[in-house]
């Protein structure tokens, strides 16, 4: 059986849900919001769009659909890591025909000017994680945004004054409180190399959108500061994310 055999096959049996989302055909936006937190999820559903239906559960993985300013839009979890993200963002792009996806979250600053609360624009990510060895691609890949999603973010950026910064950010398999690798070794080294500030998912999912040929953005808010040491309390984290979210919703 040929790989166009096995895809279309593969279409045609998730098209009604997968081992990971319940959602049948039409039930997902074309374009996702993924906080990292299913909790989160549920919070944008709940209190950012109208008219709102749940689509997905399993393994407390919410996903949500409803309207933002009369435009359809989605929000669901992605879990931790490149793997997590790697499976929810595959499913919605290849069996739920969503064409965006917007990864809200949290990072780590690697820069002196990235300050807690700031807004990161990932313009690309480096990484840590072998996850684009499937691909068998004779060399290193470098996954970027999709241009004109950035584009849209920093103009939405500009006109509400927010503090932010765009360029290249890494992406871990540790997180880098528990490294075992002391600074130097580690996140200094790929600060020293532009990165502005550490996450875990967006590489994976820039990977992801590149060979569905579909879109992709990550969008993050600062919530403390390798080189500082300063962060956001857990309260704080509820509120501060909001203009970030606000950013997605209104590029989505």
């Amino acid at each position: 059986m040929s790989i166009h055999e096995i895809r279309t096959k593969e279409v045609a049996r998730y098209r009604e849900g997968t081992p990971h989302n319940s959602a049948k055909s039409g039930d997902i936006a074309p374009t996702v919001l993924m906080p990292g937190d299913p909790l989160r999820a549920e919070r944008i559903a709940q209190t950012m769009l109208t008219d709102v239906k749940q689509f997905n559960a399993i393994r407390n993985m919410f996903g949500y659909t409803g309207n933002y300013k009369g435009k359809r839009v989605s929000v669901m979890g992605s879990g931790m890591g490149a793997p997590s993200i790697g499976i929810y963002s595959y499913e919605l792009y290849s069996f739920f025909d969503v064409e965006k996806i917007i990864r809200i979250g949290t990072c780590g600053g690697l820069a002196p000017d990235v300050e807690v609360g700031d807004l990161v624009i990932a313009m690309t990510a480096s990484t840590d994680s072998n996850y684009a060895h499937q691909y068998k691609l004779n060399g290193t890949f470098s996954p970027t945004a999709t241009y004109e999603l950035l584009e849209e973010a920093v103009r939405v950026a500009r006109a509400q004054k927010l503090s932010f910064h765009v360029g290249p950010v890494f992406s871990s398999d540790i997180f880098s409180l528990y490294s075992a690798l002391p600074p130097e070794e580690g996140w200094q080294r790929w600060g020293r190399m532009g990165c502005m500030a550490t996450d875990m998912e967006c590489y994976a999912l820039y990977c992801n959108a590149a060979w569905a040929q579909k879109k992709a953005l990550t969008l993050l808010t600062c919530s403390d500061s390798n080189i500082t040491r300063r962060e956001m309390s857990a309260e704080a984290r509820q509120n501060s994310l909001e203009p970030m979210i606000r950013v997605a919703l209104e590029i989505a």
